[in-house]
């Protein structure tokens, strides 16, 4: 009988299926995210809740196969052949049949079984594009350290939360969605206004994605620069030089109130380096003068492209992971910054902070309950925990950012020893594990300053120990913004799949559903189909509504300057099939 170990504690574990009899759970086949006990999970709802459930098919529509709404069936495309580029409907996606790992056997399709399904979302990014600490300046050097689209963020999210709710189910099997998960970098410049906003966009509610003057966008869109696409003037700036439209109503509706309907499945939450770090790469939480910055009523939004280098580079470099020197390039340039309206929702937020809002009641949505978070992990200051996926598949969380600075990722050893440690205990389970950064970006081991007598670890280690495991399925992560799909091989036959999913940022904007089979045959399959946002592909420049900006978003990112324009990845990075040899 396998069971969840506890982050913070190693207590006995209980009767799985007495405790779902006794939550009044149904069967896998009917679409439950099972969720134990406090003392067997971290991301337990509390003893004698309801268990969380999917969400189910209606009867009008009986689960089965179906390529309608996703990339198999049709991705957007331009229409036009230079220049700026209108977007239509293109043509899908095949899936790939991935063998590196093991040959996949005839007749599969016949005997294989769901044995779970579920989405992924990551790298939202939601933005406060007002917020004072900024780095849009960073353009004057590095022209796609701005993109035009970045105040549509949250309409985009809400498009692809939209997107979600639609699906009839998981597309190559016809069986129930369990969940969401989100792998990090859910908001952009660790500040409470965009936690707020992330955390409305995926339980629902009203959201004014606006800060600053509650009646006025306040930023570099409207400041008549030409480094910035000034959409509402007539100011020839560079972005209008290569075809991006005039629109003199978009930044008051790109602040408008939206509304959010809230996934109609239960999700769960992993926490990337954006989340975790102000602008993703300052550990510079107990820093007062940034702390008061953030708030503040000043604002930098041009420098010189010398000045933008050297700032970028100390940022890619990781020679300013404290953010002192960040401190001093603003304190440098005080008096070309610019008014703004104060507001404390751009404060940072804390650890602490990101795990109040997912356990907040008010943002429950469909459960469960902390969002995979639980309030062991509030007492002991981790952000990782396990949760049971259905009867077959257990889930693991892994927090890979450094609170010590810098963008890339590493684990403490006592993470790294406690998820050997889950794995152990729920050998008779499948596993598939979250982190927001892959494996080749796990490079940082700058201490914790939490933790300071404390390794870090980085990606080959981490590697490592899911290769010790005959269970581990998967490793599902984001951070690069690129599809990318890596397997991984170890002696003994050992073997797991790194599925590295496109952000929802950067064109093409895409999330991705994975389903787990058991073929039946000593063979397991994983499936990946990745989905866009439920905006059309075309867009209406008159159309400046909620679903026309979603689709404007997409469109925008589609044309965004300097844009990597490989990061849909290969066919074999996109739709798939991932075998696997498991007993």
């Amino acid at each position: 009988m396998s069971r969840i170990r506890s982050v913070t504690t190693s207590a006995a574990g209980v009767n799985r299926r007495t405790v779902l009899a006794a939550a009044g759970a149904v069967s896998l086949s009917a679409g439950v995210g099972y969720a134990l006990r406090p003392t067997d999970s971290q991301a337990a709802t509390p003893a004698g809740a309801p268990v969380a459930r999917s969400r189910q098919a209606s009867a009008a529509a009986p689960l089965a196969p179906y390529t309608k709404g996703t990339t198999l069936a049709s991705v957007a495309a331009p229409r036009n052949g230079s220049g700026y580029r209108r977007l239509g409907d293109g043509p899908g996606w095949k899936r790939v049949v991935r063998d590196e790992l093991a040959a996949p056997r005839s007749g599969r399709a016949g005997r294989r079984t769901a044995l779970a399904a579920f989405v992924q979302f990551t790298d939202l990014h939601l933005m406060d594009v007002q917020h004072p600490l900024r780095l849009e300046y960073l353009r004057s050097h590095d022209v796609h350290a701005w993109r035009p689209h970045e105040a549509l963020t949250v309409p985009g999210a809400i498009s692809l939360v939209e997107r979600v709710n639609a699906l009839r189910g998981a597309p190559v099997t016809g069986a129930p969605l369990h969940f969401v998960m989100t792998t990090g970098d859910n908001t952009d410049n660790n500040a409470h206004s965009e936690l707020e906003w992330f955390m409305k966009v995926m339980s629902g509610g009203r959201i004014s994605p606006n800060s600053g003057d509650p009646g006025h966008y306040e930023g570099v869109q409207n400041s008549g620069l030409k480094l910035y696409w000034q959409p509402g003037s007539a100011t020839r700036d560079h972005d209008k030089a290569l075809g991006f439209p005039h629109l003199e109503q978009f930044l008051a509706a790109a602040v408008r109130e939206v509304r959010s309907p809230g996934l109609g499945l239960p999700w769960y939450s992993t926490v990337g380096n954006h989340d975790a770090l102000p602008l993703g790469c300052y550990g510079s939480h107990g820093d007062r003068y940034l702390a008061e910055a953030a708030i503040g009523g000043k604002k930098l939004m041009s420098v010189s492209a010398a000045d933008a280098k050297k700032l970028q580079d100390a940022i890619k470099n990781a020679k300013d992971p404290k953010g002192a020197g960040y401190r001093d390039f603003l304190k440098a340039h005080a008096r070309s910054m610019r008014s703004v309206t104060p507001d404390e929702k751009r404060a940072p937020y804390t650890q602490a902070d990101y795990l109040k809002a997912h356990l907040d009641p008010a943002h429950q949505g469909h459960g469960p309950v902390g969002h995979g978070y639980s309030s062991a992990n509030l007492d002991a200051g981790t952000q990782y925990y396990a949760f049971r996926i259905s009867d077959d598949v257990i889930g693991i969380s892994l927090d890979t950012t450094d609170a010590g600075g810098h963008y890339e990722g590493s684990v403490g050893t006592a993470q790294l020893k406690w998820l050997d440690r889950t794995l152990k205990d729920n050998k008779d389970s499948y596993a598939v594990v979250f982190s927001h950064h892959t494996s080749k970006t796990m490079t940082n081991t700058r201490p914790d300053p939490a933790r300071p007598g404390e390794r870090r670890h980085d990606g080959a280690e981490v590697i490592s120990v899911l290769s010790a495991h005959a269970n581990v399925l998967a490793w599902v992560n984001g951070h690069i913004h690129k599809n990318v799909i890596t397997p991984h091989r170890a002696s003994g036959g050992r073997s797991f799949w790194e599925i590295s999913t496109a952000s929802h940022v950067d064109y093409p904007q895409l999330a991705r559903i994975i389903e787990l089979v058991d073929n039946k045959d000593g063979t397991v399959s994983l499936f990946t189909t990745l989905i866009e946002s439920a905006a059309p592909h075309r867009t209406d420049y008159a159309d400046l509504s909620q679903t026309g900006l979603a689709a404007l978003y997409r469109e925008l990112s589609y044309n965004a300057p300097g844009a990597n324009t490989t990061l849909a990845g290969g066919a074999a990075d996109r739709n798939t099939e991932l075998v696997l040899k498991k007993g």
